[in-house]
């Protein structure tokens, strides 16, 4: 074995080894909400069907519409003809009752899928949050790592300065 000081090898400070860029989506979405069932809905068109349907798709609606259709039972039903009353069952009735049931269900589900996506969102907005404090945190034990880094280098020159004046060790 010789008694030669050991020179460290270049240890690369952490910034030189990583550099942290952000998504441009982090930024982009600061300014965003979730999108919402009646977001998509635009021009004169979309209002008016949006004003039929939010008329139409109520159980009150419905209420109203199967009184219509009684209106017009007895009449099938005096007929005497199957096929009169089994077209006034599926024409009037189902038809006419069916719809505005139909709505209210769509309408509620797309509340609840309103409501989902918005969790979502906030899920995802908690999620980059956790991420930003990882990288924040993750910068500072770099900084630490590079103390130290620079702290052991530091104490490594000054043995072997002081190995060159006192000289090799003996056991």
């Amino acid at each position: 074995m010789t008694d030669q000081p050991i020179r460290p090898a270049s240890i690369p400070r952490v910034e030189e080894l990583f550099q942290h860029i952000p998504h441009p989506r982090i930024a982009q979405r600061k300014s965003e909400r979730p999108v919402h069932v009646n977001d998509e809905r635009v021009g004169v068109n979309g209002r008016v069907a949006l004003i039929i349907t939010a008329v139409v798709g109520t159980m009150w609606c419905a209420y109203i519409f199967t009184l219509i259709a009684l209106i017009s039972l007895p009449a099938a039903i005096s007929s005497g003809q199957a096929i009169v009353i089994v077209a006034w069952i599926a024409q009037t009735f189902i038809q006419l009752v069916l719809l505005p049931i139909i709505i209210v269900g769509q309408n509620i589900q797309g509340k609840a899928s309103d409501k989902r996506s918005e969790q979502t969102y906030n899920d995802a907005e908690a999620i980059l949050s956790e991420c930003l404090q990882l990288q924040s945190h993750l910068q500072a034990q770099d900084t630490v790592l590079d103390d130290v880094i620079a702290n052991v280098k530091r104490h490594h020159e000054e043995l072997q300065k002081l190995s060159a004046r006192v000289g090799p060790a003996t056991a």
